[in-house]
């Protein structure tokens, strides 16, 4: 990965690509150090300090993935969470409704329109984020305002200043699309998770001053940790080939066809946004709690602390609902009667099976297989941190999960990007 950056840097174009990126970036972490007028930033600190060191909690998740902007009341407190959740609501309507449908067949203008409704949506959701929070911090007591009218002007200037910084950090990531290097969302969520790196640090650190069992745990934690990593890189990079052969036919004098080729499956194909759905699920019943006041002991009381993110309930919960998210998501977007029929319109066919709807059959068992595995791969990676801190007392350690998957993948995409384009550059073409 160092190689590659270091050849990229010597190529012109993509050194200024690079820097672009890099400019983003320092864009993105001087935001997310502006604080939002009318919050007492210490006492917010104070408040989400067990939310913090907990990410599936659903503010405890956006703090994680806005680098701690959220804890500290800052412009980009609400990251680009708006501009997901807006993405993923317009995705699933393009497959439901007819007209979005055929928007996104329309080509580059259609993508484009879908584009721009999407920036609306992300508008719309970060006003509403933005709303809630607002109320939330007003329930706790920690807005600085004089009484009186004070407190319109104050929500007024919190919820404009909130979704304009949402739809600030929609415009960088944009911006590093068409100038930068990797996918802008994604290379903005990578820094601020990334930014989180040096308090974890500072956590094992404090672990490890406390003696006894932590001397060995510790380490244990860094030597899990690394195989993690080399576990998500693994199972990114895995796949299941479906053999495809293709039928020789002669048009004039040439014959065209005839090649043995195969359909990649990956084993992940949903990404981390099985993870993503799952969390926010299960994250309702932890949010209601800060908004409710119920009594000690009482039906409700017992009722949240069932849903505890540590509690056994809530990871078999998650691991389940993972695995039910990974096949809604594929199901949304793989069609095994399309491929069917796109491979025999193109003369093709999987050796061994009929073409039509035994294929078609043949692929959706391949494909039930696999995400199976994928899903029980995601389903490991997000409750390993619960399990590790439920059996060692180790709270609040990004352990695996969303932070990691994110990275890794970030990471392995952000590579294979700048490789592709070196390969285009060095490309002399049939003419030399």
């Amino acid at each position: 990965m160092f190689e590659t950056f270091r050849n990229a840097w010597k190529i012109a174009d993509l050194r200024k690509k690079l820097l672009f990126t890099l400019f983003i970036v320092i864009i993105f972490r001087i935001g997310a150090a502006i604080p939002v007028p009318f919050i007492d930033a210490d006492s917010l600190k104070a408040l989400m300090e067990d939310m913090s060191a907990n990410s599936s909690n659903l503010l405890g998740y956006f703090n994680m993935i806005s680098g701690g902007g959220l804890e500290k009341a800052t412009l980009f407190a609400m990251s680009i969470t708006p501009y997901i959740n807006a993405s993923i609501i317009i995705q699933l309507l393009t497959v439901a409704i007819p007209p979005l449908e055929r928007m996104a067949k329309e080509g580059e203008e259609g993508r484009k329109r879908i584009a721009q409704i999407t920036r609306y949506t992300t508008i719309a959701l970060g006003l509403i984020q933005a709303t809630a929070y607002f109320f939330y911090l007003k329930q706790s007591d920690i807005l600085v305002y004089d009484e009186g009218g004070a407190l319109v002007f104050s929500a007024f200037v919190i919820i404009l200043v909130l979704t304009a910084g949402s739809a600030l950090m929609m415009w960088l990531g944009e911006q590093i699309n068409d100038k930068g290097i990797g996918n802008g969302i994604s290379i903005l969520l990578f820094a601020g998770i990334v930014s989180r790196g040096p308090s974890m640090v500072m956590q094992l650190y404090q672990y490890l001053q406390l003696g006894g069992q932590y001397y060995i745990l510790v380490p244990v934690v860094v030597i899990i940790f690394i195989l993690i990593i080399a576990f998500i890189v693994l199972m990114t990079d895995a796949e299941r080939r479906i053999p495809v052969q293709y039928a020789k036919r002669v048009v004039g004098r040439k014959m065209y066809g005839g090649q043995s080729t195969h359909i990649p499956v990956k084993v992940n194909m949903s990404g981390v946004l099985p993870i993503i759905f799952a969390s926010s699920f299960l994250s309702i019943p932890s949010t209601i709690d800060m908004f409710v006041n119920q009594t000690p002991g009482g039906f409700w009381d017992g009722f949240f602390n069932a849903f505890s993110p540590s509690g056994a309930l809530y990871a078999i919960l998650y691991f389940l609902l993972i695995i039910f998210f990974s096949y809604f998501y594929v199901s949304i977007q793989y069609n095994p009667i399309e491929m069917a029929n796109n491979l025999k319109k193109n003369n093709g066919a999987i050796p061994g099976i009929r073409p039509g709807k035994p294929t078609s059959d043949f692929i959706s068992r391949i494909i039930s297989k696999v995400v199976l595995i994928g899903a029980l791969f995601l389903g490991v990676i997000a409750i390993l941190p619960i399990v590790f801190g439920a059996l060692t007392g180790m709270g609040g350690l990004s352990l695996g999960g969303t932070s990691i998957l994110i990275v890794v993948g970030v990471a392995i995409e952000t590579v294979r990007q700048i490789e592709s384009q070196m390969l285009m550059r060095h490309y002399k073409g049939f003419l030399e």
